[in-house]
């Protein structure tokens, strides 16, 4: 790579590390458009382009989740009940959504993504009351919804920080502690997508030299570099400041995001 690319690369991880500690989203959300811009300008395959960004960027949560949840933890903001519940769940739902994905042709993927970054930020801008007397459900429900919570995840490459906060905020989990947990709930699920992004990745025909399955190691390191250097400071501006007006700001970014992807998918 030359210098110049791993610029925009580390570039790109510092922003995906600060957002994914800032609110709990894993970073995928502004890193699969960018990785995708960035493999097609390198002629990549172009039915392996869409597939090989998500996959990249997936692996990538790895390394930001390790980082930005010691932050969150110091402050003692994490719910492990809630980790603890959710885990199981996210392992299976995670291992299963780049296998959904691989059936997707990267046209359809693209659309999927585009159309699901456009929905986390209209989320992110609706406030939305508080929900009554709702808790948390039993062990099958948590089971069902880190399933849910899995698959998306693994299907668009992030670290389900959209789906896991509004459905703690749901249930009244307080916001503040549903961004630290979502950041600790990042690990297994890049951990079970990444392994089966590597092994249905695997053998596929036309993948550039240095991809591990459908990643791209070269730019995963550089990435990982330097987005566990931004997580915990995103993670410490997450218990400092309130966070409303930098999600809209946030969202704007995504809807531009998601346009492209959508334009992608064309």
């Amino acid at each position: 790579m030359d210098w110049s690319l791993v610029l925009i690369l580390l570039l790109m991880g510092a922003a995906g590390g600060f957002a994914a500690g800032l609110l709990g989203i894993g970073g995928g959300m502004v890193l699969v458009p960018f990785i995708t811009m960035i493999f097609t300008a390198k002629h990549f395959p172009p039915e392996l382009v869409v597939h090989m960004a998500i996959a990249t960027s997936l692996a990538t949560i790895l390394f930001t989740s390790m980082s930005s949840v010691r932050a969150h933890h110091a402050k003692g903001a994490v719910n492990w009940r809630i980790v603890r519940l959710l885990a199981p769940g996210i392992l299976l739902g995670s291992w299963l959504g780049p296998w959904i994905g691989k059936q997707m042709d990267a046209s359809s993927l693209a659309l999927f993504f585009g159309l699901f970054v456009a929905f986390s930020a209209t989320q992110m801008l609706m406030s939305k009351k508080s929900g009554g007397g709702r808790a948390l459900p039993g062990a099958p429900g948590m089971f069902a919804a880190g399933g849910v919570i899995g698959v998306l995840a693994g299907l668009v490459g992030a670290g389900g920080g959209f789906i896991s906060v509004p459905f703690m905020g749901w249930c009244n989990v307080k916001i503040h502690n549903a961004v630290a947990t979502s950041a600790a709930l990042g690990f297994p699920i890049a951990l079970a997508g990444t392994l089966s992004n590597i092994y249905f990745g695997a053998g596929t025909a036309g993948l550039p030299a240095y991809s591990l399955g459908f990643i791209y190691l070269p730019a995963l390191l550089v990435i990982a570099a330097a987005s566990v250097t931004m997580a915990p400071l995103g993670a410490r501006t997450a218990h400092r400041l309130p966070v409303q007006a930098l999600k809209k700001g946030f969202a704007g970014i995504l809807y531009c995001l998601a346009a492209y992807m959508l334009w992608k998918a064309r």
